[in-house]
């Protein structure tokens, strides 16, 4: 008997998990997205209070108010998103800002852009919509940057949406102010909607992020506290946009989880208003970590493209399969650039959120069957 229903046949479950999974002990694990910092201790100890003061009970299915007035205020002041609290839902993470966004506003056999390479969980929560991923190929030679010509040439008469990554995983590319605009005028005029995954945001290195609702109301911003606070395993994310669309991703956001765990968001509070310190110094060990693994791979001869955001590289190889198995038995757990698009095929994600020794060792591992 075949339990499954018929909107799960067809999804794949994640590679990256699967790699992740299948690590030794003794195994440098690169292949997770997940920071190796501790969570800030000022963030602890707010949730600790929170708990001690019983902030155990329901929170509004959009969340706690003093939670969602922050977040508003952060967005028109990093971001100039100018919106209201309301305007505001704080989901179980980003990945269900996301889900629950698609699956509101997105209908059986609409077209949805979504990045190659990108984060491989798009296309699965199109795919759970009973949409069409058509993909956006962007170009090595540009840094895997997507540009408002990429998108122009994905672009078909049923495009209803797009996902949009920047700082990208599994490539670090950082989108150019003028391809932001760019889009966004485009989405504006065709009345497309961008869902822009913005997690990443905050680490970048020597540029400026810039956001897609800045310049258009038909945009979902997608971010979240589990990497620039290195708090993924408490779950928070958010998303905002116009009242006409948070509207309808409340119904889903209420029937799917109705809403999430009052004390970590107390917790989300403090990370927000208190001093972002502990954000730039890691986003400062991050920068020196990527500088030794681009420098390393580059001196093995293995192409890699200096990344401006997130904690990724994207480095070239003729036989990624092969060469992550070879890593495997040297204890070096990676991605094969496959998992990520047809663009990815012959490239390779390594993920630097582990400490820098680790990392030197990982170099020299890897340098055994380069």
């Amino acid at each position: 008997m075949n339990y499954g229903a018929e909107r799960v046949s067809q999804i794949n479950l994640s590679q990256v998990r699967k790699m992740f999974e299948q690590a030794s002990p003794t195994a440098i694990n690169l292949a997770l997205g997940e920071p190796d910092f501790d969570t800030p201790k000022h963030i602890i100890e707010s949730l600790k209070d929170a708990l001690d003061n019983n902030r155990t009970h329901y929170s509004q299915n959009k969340g706690e108010p003093e939670l969602r007035e922050n977040i508003a205020k952060k967005l028109e002041k990093d971001n100039d998103i100018k919106v209201s609290s309301d305007d505001v839902i704080v989901t179980v993470g980003a990945s269900e800002a996301l889900y629950s966004s698609i699956q509101a506003l997105i209908n059986p056999n609409d077209d949805v852009l979504i990045p190659d390479p990108g984060f491989l969980s798009y296309a699965e929560c199109v795919r759970l919509a009973g949409a069409n991923s058509i993909p956006v190929q962007s170009s090595s030679e540009n840094g895997f940057k997507t540009t408002i010509e990429d998108v122009e040439k994905a672009l078909t008469p049923d495009t209803k949406a797009m996902v949009i990554n920047s700082p990208c995983n599994p490539t670090g590319a950082v989108m150019e102010k003028e391809d932001i605009k760019a889009i966004a005028e485009l989405a504006t005029d065709k009345d497309i909607i961008i869902f822009s995954d913005e997690i990443y945001e905050k680490i970048i290195y020597g540029k400026k992020h810039y956001s897609f609702q800045t310049y258009t109301d038909n945009a979902v911003t997608i971010n979240g506290f589990s990497k620039a606070y290195a708090m993924t395993g408490l779950r928070v994310g958010y998303c905002a946009s116009c009242p006409e669309i948070i509207d309808e991703i409340l119904k889903v956001h209420q029937y799917n989880v109705a809403c999430i765990d009052t004390a970590t968001q107390v917790a989300c509070n403090t990370a927000l208003t208190s001093s972002q310190d502990c954000v730039t110094e890691m986003t400062n060990e991050f920068q020196k970590r990527r500088d030794l693994v681009v420098n390393s791979l580059n001196d093995m001869g293995l192409d890699c493209v200096m990344p401006d955001g997130a904690f990724y590289v994207f480095f070239h190889h003729e036989n990624p399969e092969e060469f992550v198995q070879k890593a495997v038995k040297e204890d070096v757990i990676l991605v094969p650039g496959g998992a990520f698009g047809q663009m990815g095929k012959k490239f390779i994600r390594l993920s630097y959120a582990q400490s820098y020794d680790n990392l030197k060792e990982a170099m020299n591992r890897l340098e055994k069957i380069a």
